[in-house]
């Protein structure tokens, strides 16, 4: 396959996380690659004189028909063996140009609730799918390096910017979403008890009257976040869940 269009030395990578209200995923592609089941990110070459946010926002939907999601640029990966394994080396060498050459790559990252996008395979992807991050997956060239260290920084972003994790559930929600929300991010059980009474005092987290109805358990109160409240009187200081 003839990339002359493309320029050789540089890759864009999109790390997209996905929560379902139980847990949080990662979008990989299977690469086509005959009797192989080889997993990746997606990701490609940026195109000669191509702005490198138009490129990942290209590559991921030609490769996962997904569009109009936030991408955040957050590492470059630049290590001479990123291409290294057998398996790679002979995918690289049935699709590129030029496989010799050394690649860098700029990461991208979103978080997305998963029942908002819809994705479809194409190009040299066989299949897309979410995987729980809960549950590791090798990856082809870095990629894991590249997913964890992602996820790592987005899980620190949305510990001081509540916001983030806020815009993962409904517009109404009981705090014992809110917790399963915080525990996929944190990747581990949080007190009930110290939870919710970290997170009441808090006054962008606001009451609603209304109960959940026809549930087997006692109902439990609805609430919803106050984008306008958190924005006057907490985006300007440092916040931290933990």
């Amino acid at each position: 396959m003839a990339n002359f269009h493309y320029n050789p030395h540089i890759s864009v990578d999109c790390v997209i996380f996905g929560f379902d209200d139980e847990r949080i995923n990662i979008l990989l592609i299977k690469r086509k690659q005959e009797g192989k089941n080889i997993y990746a990110l997606p990701g490609d070459l940026v195109r000669k004189g191509e702005d490198l946010d138009h490129a990942a926002t290209r590559v991921l939907f030609e490769l996962t028909n997904l569009q109009n999601l936030y991408l955040e640029q957050f590492k470059t990966f630049g290590s001479p063996d990123r291409i290294n394994d057998p398996l790679d080396i002979e995918w690289v060498n049935s699709i590129r140009e030029h496989p010799e050459v050394r690649v860098i790559t700029i990461a991208y990252n979103s978080l997305v609730k998963v029942e908002d996008v819809e994705f479809a395979p194409a190009s040299f992807a066989e299949e897309v799918l979410w995987h729980p991050i809960d549950k590791p997956q090798k990856l082809a060239f870095d990629h894991n390096d590249i997913a964890n260290t992602g996820w790592a920084m987005l899980r620190e972003k949305i510990k001081r910017e509540p916001l983030i994790a806020f815009s993962l559930l409904p517009e109404k929600f009981t705090l014992r979403q809110l917790q399963t929300l915080y525990e996929a991010i944190v990747g581990s059980s949080l007190d009930k008890r110290n939870f919710r009474k970290r997170m009441l005092r808090n006054k962008f987290l606001v009451a609603l009257e209304e109960k959940q109805s026809g549930v087997s358990h006692k109902p439990a109160q609805y609430f919803k976040f106050d984008e306008a409240i958190y924005k006057e009187d907490f985006a300007k200081d440092q916040w931290f869940l933990f």
